[in-house]
């Protein structure tokens, strides 16, 4: 005699998301939102899984060859939180020696950002993200200042709560307006900063109706 159907299913287990490659998209889009690739950290996840040099600035910076080789190995391995605790230390020894805003520093942070959209800490990740624009942008680098929004916008996105996502939108959209204003790639995405704004509109009528 068979088994009575009792409408029960185990749940599934939720594993662990597996180490991306570039372009792989790491969060679920929005359900009305077509699917978006991690394409702001791409740089970053190359620079992780590829074979170019951790360390590009030869000046003072043998210091930092080590703890980034053991950064990387950490993150291909998927141990993230160890990756993570790993870079905030390299990030302040390294603004430390080197001074917040050197080059090596400021790759550091980016790589820092990473690690935390990684860990599922998308608010860390994009005000780290979002910093790193500002920083480039008044060092008028337009194409890194760009990246860096796109990092943000990244982040941004795998933010859930409407509330909190507009106003991560505004301070993200303020700054990516003002890049679009200027020579640079910006000016020539345009289309995505239209698709930002379309999202700040979803989020209002989302936060709209969890009001309501």
């Amino acid at each position: 005699m068979g088994v009575p159907e009792t409408g029960y299913r185990p749940e599934r287990v939720q594993r662990p998301a597996p180490i991306p490659i570039p372009d792989l998209a790491l969060t679920a889009p929005e359900p009305d939102a077509k699917p978006t690739p991690a394409r702001g950290f791409d740089a970053v996840a190359e620079a992780v899984l590829g074979d170019e040099p951790l360390v590009t600035d030869g000046a003072g910076t043998a210091f930092l060859v080590e703890p980034m080789g053991l950064i990387n190995e950490a993150v291909k391995a998927g141990r993230i939180e160890e990756a993570a605790g790993l870079a905030e230390r390299t990030v302040d020894e390294a603004a430390a020696g080197l001074g917040p805003e050197h080059p090596e520093v400021l790759r550091l942070r980016e790589l820092t950002a990473y690690i935390a959209y990684l860990a599922g800490d998308p608010l860390r990740s994009f005000h780290l993200s979002l910093d790193l624009a500002r920083i480039r942008h008044r060092a008028h680098d337009a194409e890194a200042a760009y990246g860096n929004v796109q990092s943000a916008a990244t982040a941004w996105r795998a933010v859930r709560d409407p509330e909190q996502g507009l106003a991560l939108g505004r301070d993200l959209i303020d700054l990516w307006t003002e890049l679009a204003t200027e020579d640079g790639p910006a000016v020539e995405d345009i289309e995505e900063l239209e698709s930002a704004r379309a999202r700040m509109g979803r989020l209002t009528e989302r936060a709209r109706k969890n009001s309501g």
